[in-house]
C-alpha cells in the first residue's frame, strides 16, 4: 500500500468532544465506503507510550473531492497535537484498509445498529450509496447518550430525505422528554423496524461493549452469523 502525505484544510467540532478534520485527497487515492487507513503525526511536538499513529475511518464517501475523519477528542499526546495542528500542515496516511462496507445483493436489507463515534464509516457507506442511487433497503439505529453527543445527525436526515430506501431511526438512552427512541436499542426496538430477522445483513460499530451487545442481542434472536459485519472502536 502506497503511503500519502496529505494537506489539513479544515478542522470543526461537529458534536460534544468531537471533532472531524478535512484533508486534501491525494492524487489517484481511491477506498471503498466504509475502509479506514493509519494516520500518522510528522514531527509532532510532543508524543506519548501510544505513539504517533491512529487509525480512524473515513467519514467521506469515496465520490467527494476531499477525504475526511472524525474522532472523540481524549487527553493524550497524539489528539492534542492533532486538534492544535495548523491548517496547511501535513500528516501521513497508510490505507485504505478494511473489509467493513456495504453487501452487494441489492436485494439483501443491511441494517446497521451502531454506537457513539463508531458511526464514522456508517455515514461514507450511506453518503455513497445514496449518491450511487443503490437500491438496497437500509436501515440505522444509532446510539447515543445524550443529543449534543450525536456527531452527523443531521446528515443522516438529509439523507433520509433524499434516499427514499435509508430509514435513520437516532436513539438517546439519556434524554430527558425525548420524543425519539429513548434507551438502549434490544430486540424489541430493533423489531419496530425489521420484520423478519433472518433477512438483513446487520453491521455493529462503537464502543466493544456495545458490539459485544448487539452480537449476543442478534444471536439470541437465531441470526446467523454469517450475517453479521462488525468493527470496534477501542480507545478512539
Amino acid at each position: 500500500m502506497p503511503k500519502y502525505e496529505i494537506k489539513l484544510t479544515q478542522k470543526i467540532e461537529i458534536a460534544q468532544n468531537t471533532m472531524a478534520f478535512s484533508f486534501e485527497k491525494p492524487t489517484g487515492f481511491e477506498y471503498r465506503a466504509g475502509q479506514f487507513a493509519d494516520f500518522t503525526l510528522i514531527n509532532p511536538p510532543e508524543t506519548d507510550a501510544e505513539g504517533n499513529t491512529r487509525a480512524f475511518s473515513f467519514v467521506t464517501a469515496p465520490f467527494a473531492d476531499h477525504i475526511a475523519v472524525a474522532t472523540r477528542m481524549r487527553d493524550t499526546a497524539f489528539k492534542r497535537v492533532l486538534k492544535n495542528l495548523p491548517v496547511g500542515e501535513k500528516i501521513s496516511i497508510d490505507g485504505p484498509m478494511g473489509d467493513f462496507k456495504l453487501h452487494k445483493t441489492a436485494t439483501t436489507p443491511a441494517v446497521f445498529l451502531i454506537g457513539g463515534i463508531g458511526i464514522t464509516p456508517v455515514r461514507s457507506i450511506i453518503a455513497q450509496a445514496t449518491h450511487e442511487k443503490l437500491p438496497h433497503s437500509i436501515t440505522l439505529l444509532y446510539a447515543n447518550n445524550l443529543i449534543p453527543e450525536a456527531a452527523f445527525v443531521n446528515d443522516f436526515e438529509n439523507l433520509a430525505r433524499e434516499n427514499a430506501n435509508f430509514k435513520f431511526v437516532p436513539v438517546m438512552s439519556n434524554e430527558k422528554d425525548y420524543k425519539g427512541e429513548t434507551g438502549f436499542i434490544n430486540k424489541e426496538m430493533v423489531s419496530r423496524y425489521i420484520s423478519d430477522f433472518s433477512k438483513p445483513i446487520f453491521y455493529l460499530s462503537g464502543p466493544a461493549g456495545m458490539v459485544a451487545a448487539m452480537r449476543k442481542l442478534l444471536t439470541e434472536a437465531n441470526v446467523n452469523e454469517d450475517n453479521i459485519r462488525t468493527e470496534e472502536f477501542s480507545g478512539y
